[in-house]
Formats: C-alpha cells, sequence, structure tokens
C-alpha cells in the first residue's frame, strides 16, 4: 500500500490534471453540474455493479470515476468562489467529528443501534425537521423504502422482533392476494406496495440489502437466459419456435453452472 505522503501526492496529482482540463480541453470547459450530473449516478451505478461483482480491480477503476466528479464539481465551484475542494473535505471532517461525539467527546454508546439513534437525533438538532429529510427524492423506490425504514429505525420507530415483521409480510400478502380475487386494480397497486414495503423492512431484520439481493437474482436471471439463447441459436432454433418443455432443458442446465 501506498504511504500517506504518496497518497496525497496522487490526489494533488489528480487537481493538477483537472486544472489543465478545465483551462485547456474543449469538452472540459463547457461541462456544468447540471450537465455532470447523469454521467455521475450513470458512474456510481457502475461502482455499485462492481461491487456486486467482487470485481475488485474495476471497484478501483469506478472509485476513480466517482473521485473523478467529485474533483471535477469541486473546480466549478471554486470558479465561482462558492467552494472548492478544500471546503468539500473540511465540511465532511467537521460533519463527521460532530456526528461521533462517542469517538471526539464524551458521549458513551453500547452498540451500534446506539450510534445510528445518535446520529439521526444530531441531525434533529443540527436544524432537520424530520428524519426522511436526508431520504433523497429520486432514488430508485426499491433503495429508498431501505433508507425510510432505516432512518426511523434510528429514532426507535421500529419492531422488537423479526417474527413481528414476519407476521406484517404475511399480513401484507393476504391483503394484496384478496384484492386480486376482487380484481381490484388500483388496491391490487396498493397492497402489492404494501407487500414489498413490508419485504423490504424484513429483509432489513435479517441483514439483508434487498437492492443488492435483488440485482443478484437479476443477474443470476440474465446469466441463465442468455445461456438459453445461446444453446437456442446453436440448434438454429429461435426461442418463439421452442417448447416451454424444451427450454426448461436447457434452464436446468444453466442452474447448474
Amino acid at each position: 500500500m501506498n504511504s500517506r505522503e504518496n497518497q496525497l501526492k496522487a490526489f494533488d496529482r489528480l487537481l493538477t490534471i483537472m486544472d489543465e482540463l478545465r483551462a485547456q480541453c474543449p469538452w472540459d470547459k463547457k461541462q456544468t453540474m447540471e450537465t455532470l450530473r447523469h454521467l455521475t449516478i450513470e458512474e456510481t451505478y457502475e461502482l455499485g455493479d462492481a461491487i456486486l461483482d467482487n470485481d475488485l480491480e474495476e471497484v478501483k477503476k469506478e472509485l476513480g470515476d466517482v473521485l473523478l466528479h467529485i474533483v471535477f464539481y469541486s473546480k466549478i465551484g471554486s470558479e465561482t468562489n462558492d467552494f472548492d475542494i478544500a471546503d468539500v473535505c473540511n465540511g465532511i471532517c467537521e460533519k463527521l467529528i460532530h456526528r461521533h461525539p462517542h469517538i471526539y467527546g464524551d458521549v458513551k454508546v453500547e452498540n451500534e443501534a446506539d450510534v445510528k439513534r445518535n446520529w439521526e437525533n444530531l441531525k434533529l438538532k443540527e436544524g432537520k425537521t424530520s428524519v426522511l429529510e436526508g431520504v433523497p427524492k429520486s432514488l430508485p423506490a426499491l433503495v429508498k423504502a431501505n433508507r425510510i425504514q432505516e432512518k426511523v429505525a434510528g429514532v426507535g420507530f421500529d419492531w422488537e422482533e423479526p417474527n413481528q415483521v414476519w407476521e406484517k409480510v404475511e399480513e401484507e400478502i393476504n391483503e394484496f392476494k384478496a384484492e386480486v380475487e376482487a380484481n381490484n386494480e388500483d388496491a391490487m397497486e396498493s397492497e402489492f406496495g404494501d407487500v414489498l414495503f413490508s419485504l423490504v423492512n424484513y429483509a432489513r431484520f435479517k441483514n439483508i440489502n434487498p437492492e443488492n439481493a435483488l440485482e443478484r437474482t437479476n443477474k443470476k436471471f440474465s446469466k441463465r437466459f442468455q445461456y438459453l439463447e445461446s444453446k437456442a441459436k446453436s440448434l438454429n432454433k429461435p426461442l418463439s419456435e421452442m417448447t416451454l418443455a424444451e427450454m426448461d432443458v436447457f434452464w436446468e442446465e444453466a442452474k447448474l453452472l
């Protein structure tokens, strides 16, 4: 691993390159925070993919891309004299120190739950009117549900035992089934949302990240389906002309890979 001195040199090198690109490159000169926004989101998802794939070489590359965006935004901020990279770094340092009084103060904690509870209470003391203010509106619904539940649990609004949460899951499933049987489309959508929300809550109690779990299933399904496609292609037979029984043979093969 690199020494702290070399780490700082590498960061300084990146800042210098950013200065040069912003001054000399036609593309970099034109960028604004708004034009970078969608690219930043894309880079973040690419980092997430690399993490789920446990591809550490790719994680390193994607972290570099995300870091570049942080430096880029900071450079733009410095040009309008609003903030620079030092302000960004000092800002997060001050927040971390303030939010960890059990490390930098005299507050005592017993466990992770105490740390989370203190974190949310401190945010309210900082002027937040709701613990949910920190949940971005544009988050994907599944991620948002998980964050909402984590936030409210942080201030004690939570179930006591996992079995209570599972009972809620079963209750919501039964309510959904009742609306399906009644063929009430609006109510079906509402109840299905309740089923998903309760499942996300149960996943949290079992220390399962629902977004990661679903994405792993997406990847697993895609890999098996692509195997099925490759087998159909080798037989010169379109999938649309295969029976479900024929496809199922290759699907079962794919599950063994």
